[in-house]
């Protein structure tokens, strides 16, 4: 592709991006395809010449456009959301342009030095003291098996990298019961074991770890001839919001030397907002947090923050130096790669410097804030209704609902939230409370506004109408 139709089609493209962010409200939020329709359209074999841009581009729009899900539009209400701001996008257009690999600070200073800065910037944003250092993380899931493998090393005095596990007593791992599942991917990768993996029941109004089950725990493995290794605490867990007592777990689990990660990869945005602060009182004292400026804070996918109390543990355990990568003659610099897992690393910052240039700290708490109040008015609106109840009740900007119907609930509300879906106006997802199903509600895409809430209201309440009249219908057939 010569620079002159490079030019064109990259114009063209961001003209299709604008054109498509307008459009969201009138499209269907979750892919109307069904399974296999998009990869029959495509052929079985390889072109074995290239093909004009022209029809390239027709059979992105015409192919591959309605299979997407939209994860952009207004009312996504579905899962945690990726948020990508507008001004993030723009930023997107321009790394990508770049295309540099940011794996040192000799291949982009301004990369590595940008980062920097950002994170402290966050850091100050979210109420983390001045002994934290940041790096950015492709998503939560990568910063918290940085964090099991830290705990690991730590446990085994640094010599599980050279000599495996098996030489070693077993780690144990503790967390609550509602953690997210990459606790467990990471356990797996790590090669502790998911048999390791302690699961420590959660209680109160909060769903929090019962500390008193956490120490005891730790000391029957220890009498066991177990080696206890860390703890990971929660700020807002993925099916229902639960938030761990964080100040009582990093008490704990200090008074053992065990170290303490703290995954608030959803909820860790909020804490822009002082007022949600004491949701993670004591995260100050925790040895690392994670949180996603992707999901909540508008940042586009993938842009994860991870913050450690003592980063030479972090590259202690991470970091290999052959020749090829030393930076000779910049001595204190900071290679980031030695932070992560991948040794590539994109220019991530990019998008977050943007973004909080743009919207400045004031827009962007009033963006939470607002996504708080309106989910709170749902719930209301919904638990006030006769055929509707609360299960959980709003935990920043998620709460869980379910419908009185049919004789088995749980299929009753299964139903309900596939045909929510299906009506294409909203998108909503399911989990389970006390063994039961709930439907999730959770605001927090970037362009929403108090009216698609209202939207959402009369999705919820004419598609479960439609549900029971059809019901009727039926048993007196």
């Amino acid at each position: 592709m010569d620079e002159k139709t490079f030019g064109e089609w990259s114009q063209k493209a961001a003209e299709w991006g604008s054109t498509y962010r307008a459009s969201l409200r009138d499209r269907p939020v979750r892919a109307q395809t069904a399974p296999g329709a998009i990869a029959a359209q495509i052929p079985s074999r390889p072109p074995q010449t290239g093909e004009d841009m022209q029809a390239i581009f027709e059979d992105f729009e015409n192919i591959i456009l309605p299979g997407m899900t939209h994860w952009q539009h207004p009312r996504f209400f579905a899962y945690f959301p990726a948020n990508a701001a507008p001004v993030s996008v723009i930023a997107e257009y321009l790394v990508t342009a770049m295309a540099a690999q940011c794996m040192l600070w000799q291949t982009s200073p301004a990369a590595t030095e940008l980062e920097t800065r950002v994170l402290d910037w966050l850091r100050q944003a979210i109420g983390l003291p001045d002994g934290f250092s940041g790096v950015i993380q492709d998503s939560a899931s990568s910063a918290t098996l940085s964090a099991v493998l830290v705990m690991r090393e730590r446990a085994l005095n640094w010599k599980g990298n050279k000599q495996g596990l098996s030489v070693h007593a077993p780690l144990r791992i503790y967390s609550s019961d509602q953690v997210h599942t990459s606790i467990d991917r990471a356990i797996w990768v790590s090669g502790i074991g998911e048999e390791n993996l302690v699961r420590i029941l959660a209680t109160g109004p909060l769903q929090s770890m019962d500390c008193e089950a956490l120490e005891a725990a730790i000391l029957r493995d220890r009498a066991a001839g177990l080696l206890p290794a860390g703890v990971i605490a929660c700020t807002g867990g993925t099916s229902t919001g639960a938030c761990d007592d964080i100040a009582e777990v990093v008490r704990v689990a200090h008074k053992h030397g065990l170290y303490v990660h703290v995954d608030a990869a959803w909820a860790g945005s909020a804490m822009i907002c002082e007022e949600f602060r004491p949701l993670w009182t004591g995260v100050d004292e925790a040895d690392s947090v994670v949180f996603n400026p992707h999901k909540w804070l508008g940042a586009q996918f993938d842009c994860s923050a991870h913050f450690i109390r003592n980063p030479d543990d972090l590259v202690r355990t991470l970091a290999i130096q052959p020749e090829y990568l030393k930076t000779h003659g910049r001595d204190g610099i900071i290679n980031y790669s030695e932070w992560t897992i991948p040794l590539g690393r994109r220019f991530r910052a990019l998008k977050l410097w943007f973004l909080l240039r743009f919207h400045g700290l004031d827009g962007l708490k009033t963006m939470i804030r607002n996504h708080v109040a309106w989910a709170k008015h749902l719930s209301e609106r919904l638990g006030a209704h006769d055929n509707f109840e609360i299960v959980t009740a709003p935990r920043f900007s998620l709460f869980s609902f379910r419908h009185r119907g049919g004789t088995d609930s749980d299929a009753h509300n299964i139903a309900l939230v596939n045909a929510i879906n299906d009506d294409g106006r909203i998108y909503l997802t399911q989990t389970r409370v006390d063994g039961h199903v709930a439907i999730r509600f959770q605001a927090g895409q970037f362009d929403m506004t108090e009216d698609d809430a209202d939207v959402a209201y009369d999705v919820i309440t004419e598609v479960a109408a439609k549900m029971a009249l059809e019901t009727r219908h039926q048993e007196i057939q």
